[in-house]
């Protein structure tokens, strides 16, 4: 069982994949950490060796900001953004799509549920 940052790696995974879940590792920069460690991409996460796990886990700690450092920049770029009262800033208050997306039909994830369809739910309730 390989356990890299607090996260426990799925044993049946490729190591390719199964190191995306971690927080700030993709596929890109997964196969770079696994050719710098020089293990085989193919390898499931549970036939490696202690010794290629503290290999990729020293890699990872001295290259990668990853979990609780790199969502508390993330938060942090965001507060930013809000505080200065820039055009991103001010999307991101209003809770409204940040990167130029239109709203006047789509961007129901992120501007929530209608009006009108809340009130047809709570009359149907009543």
């Amino acid at each position: 069982m390989a356990r890299i940052a607090g996260i426990t790696l799925p044993p049946e995974k490729r190591i390719e994949v199964g190191l995306t879940y971690i927080y700030g590792i993709g596929r890109s920069k997964s196969l770079k950490i696994l050719e710098e460690a020089k293990i085989d991409k193919n390898k499931k996460v549970k036939a490696l060796s202690e010794d290629e796990v503290n290999k990729i886990r020293q890699i990872i700690e001295k290259r990668e900001k990853i979990e609780g450092d790199l969502r508390k920049e993330v938060t942090m770029n965001i507060k930013r953004l809000v505080d200065i009262s820039c055009y991103r800033g001010i999307r991101h208050k209003r809770k409204l799509p940040v990167r130029g997306q239109r709203t006047k039909t789509n961007a129901r994830t992120r501007k929530g549920v209608r009006g009108q369809r809340i009130k047809k739910i709570k009359d149907k309730k009543a």
